[in-house]
């Protein structure tokens, strides 16, 4: 057991006024566009979502990373992405880092409140065996450990399913992190180095995923998602459904491919679309509809190089302008969130573990602290309800911009703006509001104090988990990694 783990088991009664804690699902979308699905303004049809918006809230501005590792380790911990992941960008293959085994993660938390936990889908916190979901309190998991172009091109992982495999040597070398530009090289392989992609089942590595698996997965892990959510009917669950989707290269299901008119991505975004629906018709007709929170949202802005949509934001994923980190995000409770509504409050993926251990009436009475907040009572709409008051926005170890309110610094260049009326970051205002633009460079002088700037070395950034000797999970000739299956084996 983890240290601290001792600390979950003694919980406090948070809100008397549940009855029944609820169920929690959490939908993570990959890569998806603040416009790339309905109620956000897309162009094609996504009819679940849009009735799933309809009976709930959107969160019009909601927080998460630049890039996909970060963003999950704020998701999973409460925390800012630095203060428990501080890497320079996001893990690859067989990486000597993740995210510390000792870190209390939602799943955790919510498994010592007693609720079944499963987690289907990508990962990415870290492939090794101690950086696994199995190692992070999930008591399932099925997916990939990494995203889905982190793998062979020959194998389907550098290209779209409508385009010729890349050719030529490529980039990466043998070994872990000798990527080229790899400024940190113990995140793992790059390129040609990487190895096959492996689909993971609890502690086995059971599949040698290649082009035409890339196609099932959307189903397979909702045909998971549903079966768990059945199994599980009579207690309270945790479900965390991360999606490949819509992570280049684009693989929606041979169903699903063309219908949009437009794109592959946006083929697969209307597949999400049609999982989303089947979760919710699941909840339903198990009459747990009354009974369960879900949340869907993404894991950063779209990359508008690979057809995403962020309209009305400026910028893509990997950047702190509004386009690369507020994300569409809908909560859905029927009976407990007001049906049509919306908050612009400030919310950010690290608010889950508070907010899902308050609602699961369960707090770990642990020494770490937490950056994110409660969010349930914005979620409830209760009076007076508020999100954070200021909001930091990192890209690895960088501090690049500070929000309060509508106010929105940009520290390098200095630029400010006003993003109730701007919220495209159009036009700079610093010129004109010295006073703010002083506020909020002082707010970010306090928060370089704990987590720092331009370097990982700072008082409240909490160590990586590191591995000797980190492996692949599937070796180039096929062998599945020796002491994780049970019994090593080769896969076609």
């Amino acid at each position: 057991m983890k240290p601290l783990l001792f600390l979950l088991s003694s919980l406090i009664v948070l809100h008397s006024s549940f009855a029944a804690t609820p169920n929690i699902v959490l939908i993570n979308i990959d890569d998806l566009g603040y416009a790339d699905i309905g109620p956000f303004g897309a162009k094609m049809s996504t009819p679940n979502l849009d009735r799933m918006a309809k009976e709930g809230m959107k969160l019009m501005s909601h927080y998460a990373a630049p890039v996909c590792s970060p963003s999950r380790a704020a998701m999973m911990t409460g925390c800012y992405p630095k203060r428990v992941l501080p890497i320079p960008g996001v893990l690859f293959p067989a990486a000597a880092v993740g995210l510390n085994p000792n870190a209390i993660t939602v799943a955790e938390v919510l498994r010592a409140g007693g609720y079944a936990t499963a987690c289907i889908g990508k990962w990415h916190l870290g492939d090794q065996p101690e950086f696994l979901p199995t190692s992070q309190g999930f008591e399932h998991y099925f997916g990939i450990p990494y995203s889905n172009d982190m793998g062979p091109a020959a194998e389907g992982s550098k290209s779209n399913p409508d385009q010729p495999l890349p050719k030529g040597p490529g980039k990466g070398k043998g070994k872990p992190g000798a990527g080229k530009g790899d400024a940190e090289p113990e995140t793992g392989l790059k390129g040609n180095a990487q190895p096959p992609l492996p689909l993971v089942e609890d502690h086995n590595v059971v599949e040698r995923v290649k082009a035409e698996q890339h196609h099932t997965f959307t189903r397979r892990y909702t045909e998971r998602a549903v079966k768990f959510i059945q199994a599980n009917q009579k207690q309270p669950f945790f479900l965390y459904l991360p999606h490949n989707a819509v992570h280049f290269p684009h693989y929606p299901h041979q169903d699903w491919t063309g219908k949009s008119g437009i794109s592959l991505q946006k083929d697969w975004a209307m597949e999400v679309d049609w999982s989303v629906g089947q979760v919710l018709d699941t909840l339903r007709e198990l009459k747990l509809d009354s009974k369960t929170l879900v949340i869907f949202t993404s894991d950063n802005g779209g990359p508008l190089n690979q057809g995403a949509d962020n309209t009305p934001l400026r910028g893509s994923k990997g950047s702190t302008l509004e386009g690369g980190i507020r994300v569409c995000t809908i909560a859905w409770w029927p009976g407990k969130i007001a049906a049509g509504s919306k908050t612009n409050e400030i919310t950010a993926h690290m608010d889950w573990l508070p907010t899902f251990g308050t609602l699961a009436r369960c707090k770990s009475v642990g020494e770490l602290k937490l950056d994110g907040k409660d969010i349930s009572p914005v979620l409830l709409g209760q009076k007076g309800a508020s999100g954070h008051d200021v909001f930091y926005y990192y890209a690895g170890f960088n501090l690049q911009a500070v929000r309060s309110g509508a106010w929105k610094l940009h520290l390098g260049k200095g630029e400010l703006y006003n993003l109730d009326e701007d919220i495209g970051e159009a036009k700079n205002v610093a010129a004109e509001h010295a006073d703010i633009v002083a506020r909020l460079q002082k707010q970010a002088e306090t928060m370089k104090a704990d987590l720092g700037d331009k370097t990982k070395d700072a008082p409240g950034v909490r160590e990586l988990g590191r591995v000797e000797h980190p492996q692949p999970l599937i070796s180039a000739d096929g062998t599945v990694r020796e002491g994780f299956n049970k019994i090593a084996k080769t896969l076609p």
